[in-house]
C-alpha cells in the first residue's frame, strides 16, 4: 500500500518520494500533442489537483524520464530527448490585497519563472519586458518555450474587497499576458490554470486560440477522481478505512460518495468526480468518522467578501435553478452573479445542460455543510466557529443551550435590504443554514397530510420537527405541531423525535424563546 502525500502537490516530489499517484498523464500527453491546438486555459475549484497537473507538464517537458515509469504516458511515443525550456509563473506568489504590495512582488514572481527557463531577468526592464523577451530570447535559439501559468486570477480575486485595487492588478497583468499575442508561433505549449474565468482578463482577448478546457466532455475527468480510479489507487486504502469505521462495504462507499463526489465538468457526457483531498485526507487519516476536509483547506477570500454584499437569505440552495454560460463566467470585477460567483470558487457545480442552460446543484454533502455554515455565520455577522456547539446542543436536547445559541445566531441577522417585514420564511432558512452547516439534513416547507411543517432536522440521531412563529408565544406553535399531526411521520422512526416550537419578535426580529417536547 503506497502512502499518500497530504502535503505535496509538486509531481517530481510525489514521485520521488514513491507516494501514491493517480495516473493522469494519458490526459497530460493527448493535450501536448493535439494538432492545432497548443493553447489552454482550465479553470477548477480549488485544491483540485491544477498546480499537481502544471507541475506534471513541467515534467514531462524537461524531459525527466526517470520520473514517469510506470505511467501511461510511457506507452506512447513522447519524445523524452526533445526537452524544452519551461516559464512557470506561479502568480499566486504576487496575489496580495493591496497594489503596492502586488506590484513589488510581481517582478520577483516574473523573474522565478524566467530562471526556470534559464534566462535571467533584467531589472532595467518591466516585468511585461522581461517576459516578452525570454520568449523572444528562447525562440532564437531554435527553443520554443512551454508557459505554464497556475493561479492566474489570484492577484485580482484576492484584491476584489476593493474593485478599484482590482482593475488596477487585472490592468498591470494586461501587458504580460500581451506579450504572448504576437509571439504564439513561437510558444510550444501555453497552459493558464484558475479558480475562475474572468473575461476581460486579457489573456482572453490577447489570444483569440485560447481554447477553454473548462467544459469539454473529453478533458472532464482530467482532475478529480473516478470511481474507476478510486478502485484502481485506494482500494486497499478504503479496505483499511472501513475496518477502523467498522462499516459494511456497501454503506461505506455509499457515504464516502455522499460527502465527496459529485463535481461534473461535462456537458452532455461524463462522469461525476471525487474532490481528489478529500478522498486523499480521508484515506491518509483514517479517523474513526469522517471529516469535512474540504471546508478545512481554506475559503475563497474574494466569495466571503462577495457574499457580505449579497442577500444571502435569498440564496435557495436546494434550488440554485439555472444559467447561461456566461454568466458562470466573471465578466465585471464590480458587478458579480450570485451563481457565476458560487460555481466559480467549487459551492456549486453543472447537474445538466441543455444546449443554452446549465443546471446547477451543490456538488456534495461536504461543500453543502461547509457553503451552510459559511451562509450562517455571514447572517448572523459571525466567525463560523461561533456554531460549533449549536449541533451537539440539538443533538443531545440540551434545550436551554441550543435556545441561547438561536439568540446569538438571529441577535445580528440580516434578513435582506429588500425585506422590511422579515416572515418565517426568512427565519426558518437562516436556522436551515446553521442546522446544515452542522451536519443536519434540512427539509424546508415539508408537505404531509397534516398540513406543511416549517422545517424539519434529521440526524442519525434524532429527527426535529420545528414550527416557527411571529409575533406569537412558543406554546401556539407546539399547539399547531400537536394538532395537525406534524409529528406523526416520524414516530415509528427507531431513534429520538422531538417538537421545538420556535417564536420571533417582529419588531426588533429577535429569538424570543422556545419549547421542545419529545414525540411519543
Amino acid at each position: 500500500m503506497q502512502d499518500i502525500d497530504i502535503d505535496a502537490n509538486d509531481f517530481a516530489t510525489i514521485r520521488g518520494e514513491g507516494c501514491l499517484y493517480v495516473d493522469k498523464t494519458a490526459w497530460f500527453h493527448r493535450l501536448a500533442t493535439a494538432r492545432g491546438r497548443r493553447l489552454f486555459f482550465l479553470a477548477r475549484p480549488r485544491r483540485f489537483g491544477k498546480s499537481l497537473m502544471i507541475s506534471t507538464f513541467k515534467a514531462m517537458f524537461e524531459g525527466h524520464r526517470e520520473l514517469f515509469k510506470g505511467l501511461d504516458i510511457m506507452k506512447t511515443d513522447w519524445n523524452w530527448k526533445k526537452k524544452h525550456p519551461v516559464i512557470y509563473l506561479n502568480l499566486g506568489m504576487c496575489a496580495a490585497s493591496d497594489y503596492d504590495t502586488f506590484a513589488q512582488n510581481l517582478p520577483d514572481c516574473i523573474e522565478a519563472g524566467l530562471a526556470g527557463a534559464g534566462v535571467k531577468y533584467n531589472r532595467k526592464k518591466t516585468p511585461s519586458g522581461n517576459f516578452g523577451g525570454a520568449i523572444d530570447a528562447l525562440a532564437a535559439k531554435g527553443k520554443q518555450p512551454v508557459i505554464l501559468i497556475d493561479e492566474y486570477d489570484d492577484p485580482v480575486a484576492k484584491a476584489l474587497k476593493n474593485p478599484d485595487v482590482a482593475e488596477r492588478v487585472r490592468d498591470a497583468l494586461a501587458p504580460i499576458y500581451g506579450q504572448m499575442k504576437d509571439r504564439s508561433g513561437k510558444i510550444r505549449f501555453l497552459m493558464i490554470t484558475g479558480v475562475s474565468k474572468f473575461t476581460k482578463l486579457s489573456v482572453f482577448s490577447a489570444l483569440s486560440s485560447l481554447v477553454d478546457l473548462s467544459f469539454e466532455d473529453d478533458y472532464a475527468a482530467m482532475l478529480g477522481y473516478t470511481e474507476d480510479e478510486l478502485d484502481r489507487y485506494f482500494s486497499e486504502h478504503m479496505e483499511a478505512h472501513r475496518k477502523v469505521m467498522g462499516m459494511s462495504a456497501d454503506a461505506y462507499r455509499s457515504e464516502i460518495k455522499r460527502l465527496y463526489n459529485g463535481y461534473r465538468f461535462w456537458e452532455y457526457t461524463g462522469e461525476n468526480v471525487y474532490n481528489p483531498v478529500s478522498i486523499n485526507l480521508t484515506m491518509a487519516n483514517r479517523k474513526p468518522k469522517f471529516e469535512l476536509y474540504w471546508a478545512e483547506t481554506g475559503k475563497a477570500s474574494f466569495l466571503m467578501n462577495f457574499l457580505r454584499r449579497e442577500d444571502v437569505l435569498a440564496i435557495d440552495m436546494d434550488q440554485p435553478g439555472s444559467a447561461m454560460k456566461a454568466e458562470l463566467d466573471v465578466s465585471d470585477l464590480r458587478s458579480f452573479q450570485v451563481k457565476g460567483m458560487l460555481y466559480q470558487t467549487g459551492y456549486l457545480t453543472i447537474a445538466g445542460f441543455n444546449g443554452t442552460d446549465y443546471a446547477l446543484r451543490i456538488p456534495d454533502e461536504e461543500v453543502r455543510q461547509d457553503l451552510s455554515a459559511l451562509m450562517a455565520g455571514l447572517v448572523a455577522d459571525k466567525d463560523t466557529r461561533w456554531a460549533v456547539g449549536l449541533g451537539p446542543a440539538l443533538r443531545l436536547a440540551k434545550w436551554e443551550t441550543f435556545f441561547d445559541g438561536l439568540k446569538a445566531l438571529y441577535a445580528g441577522a440580516v434578513y435582506g435590504s429588500t425585506e422590511g417585514k422579515p416572515h418565517e420564511l426568512s427565519y426558518a432558512r437562516c436556522l436551515k443554514f446553521l442546522l446544515q452547516g452542522q451536519g443536519f439534513r434540512v427539509m424546508q416547507e415539508v408537505s404531509h397530510a397534516g398540513g406543511r411543517t416549517d422545517l424539519v432536522a434529521d440526524h442519525p440521531c434524532g429527527t426535529y420537527i420545528f414550527e416557527l412563529k411571529v409575533n406569537k408565544p412558543p406554546k401556539l406553535a407546539m399547539s399547531q405541531i400537536q394538532r395537525r399531526k406534524y409529528a406523526a411521520p416520524y414516530r415509528a422512526a427507531d431513534k429520538p423525535a422531538w417538537a421545538v416550537a420556535l417564536s420571533f419578535n417582529g419588531r426588533t426580529r429577535q429569538f424570543k424563546g422556545g419549547a421542545a417536547l419529545p414525540v411519543k
